[in-house]
Parts: structure tokens; sequence; C-alpha cells
């Protein structure tokens, strides 16, 4: 948990680096959170079966936008890429599936472009 409250954080920062540890575990609350709060929309019918999001879950999405998009960013920076790349996403599935193999990567050793390696959270 700490590294999703991490990557909130630093909710704007779209320089420096995000090892995989930080990446993966923000997806991971990200989702976890999303799929609660979508059956909690579900449960109180605000889910709109044609969208597949309701108020609560659309409001969480739209909160953490800048967070998603600021780790994911920093995620390619460790690979060694621009954040430009994270367009790619716009891509349908072919796209995605890129971007999930370079957030898979292992982050290049030492200092980079974008700089130092990134820190270590326990």
């Amino acid at each position: 948990m700490d590294w999703f409250v991490h990557s909130l954080q630093r909710y704007a920062v779209f320089h420096g680096r995000a090892a995989r540890r930080e990446y993966g575990f923000f997806l991971l609350f990200y989702l976890l959170i999303s799929a609660f709060l979508t059956a909690i929309d579900g449960i109180t019918g605000q889910l709109d079966a044609s969208t597949g999001m309701g108020l609560f879950s659309s409001l969480f999405s739209l909160a953490v936008l800048l967070p998603a998009l600021g780790v994911a960013v920093r995620r390619l920076h460790d690979t060694g890429r621009s954040g430009w790349w994270l367009l790619l996403g716009l891509v349908p599935v072919l796209g995605t599936a890129v971007l999930l193999l370079f957030a898979l990567q292992r982050g290049q050793a030492g200092p980079n472009a974008h700089g130092p390696a990134p820190p270590s959270l326990r």
C-alpha cells in the first residue's frame, strides 16, 4: 500500500523514474479499488451496464488519472524510454500489450537520461 500512496503523493511528477514494484503495486491497488467501487456502483444501482462504470468508479478513475499517467511515464523513463511512448496505448490491444511489455522490463541500472535509479521503499 506504501507504493500506491507514494505514487499518489507524486501525482503530477512526470520526471524521474519509477521501479517495477512501484508501478506494479500502483496498478494492483488501482484495479482492486476500482473493482470494489464498481461493485458498490452495482449494489447502489449507479452502474451503467453499457460502459461498465458508475458514479463512484468514475470519480475514482478521474481522481487518479494524473497519478496513473505520472507513474506510467516514470516507469517508461526507468526503461530508458520517453514518456511519449504512452501514446502507444491509443492503439487498441496491440498498444496496450506493448506498453505492458515495456512496464515488465527491468529498469536500467544506474542513472540514465531521466535521472538516478529509483529509490527503494520498504
